[in-house]
């Protein structure tokens, strides 16, 4: 069991390290977007912040738009990782790094 647990901290970290994009979307931002604090939620509303959300999936991004609709002006979303119809990271096979979109910016 020990051996399981040990690979698969060694995958994990290996996509880490030859994908960032693919793990730079931290939990916190997570917990922000889907979960918001009643203190976040005031701040957004009373002081007119919008917070900035980098690196997460598009299928986050969408999930995002649907469930939490009534604060995306609020929301801005920058290196938006591309993923399959899995879910899955695409990689760009020329530079061995994931597809972000293209913000824009």
């Amino acid at each position: 069991m020990k051996d399981i647990i040990v690979i698969s901290t060694l995958v994990m970290l290996a996509v880490i390290v030859t994908h960032p994009a693919a793990a730079s979307a931290d939990s916190w931002q997570e917990k922000l977007l889907f979960s918001p604090t009643p203190a976040q939620l005031t701040m957004e509303e009373s002081r007119d912040r919008i917070m900035i959300y980098e690196g997460l999936k598009d299928v986050q991004v969408a999930e995002a738009m649907d469930s939490q609709f009534d604060r995306i002006e609020h929301m801005m979303f920058t290196g938006t990782v591309v993923t399959d119809d899995q879910g899955e990271v695409l990689i760009d096979e020329e530079t061995g790094n994931a597809v972000i979109e293209d913000d824009g910016c």
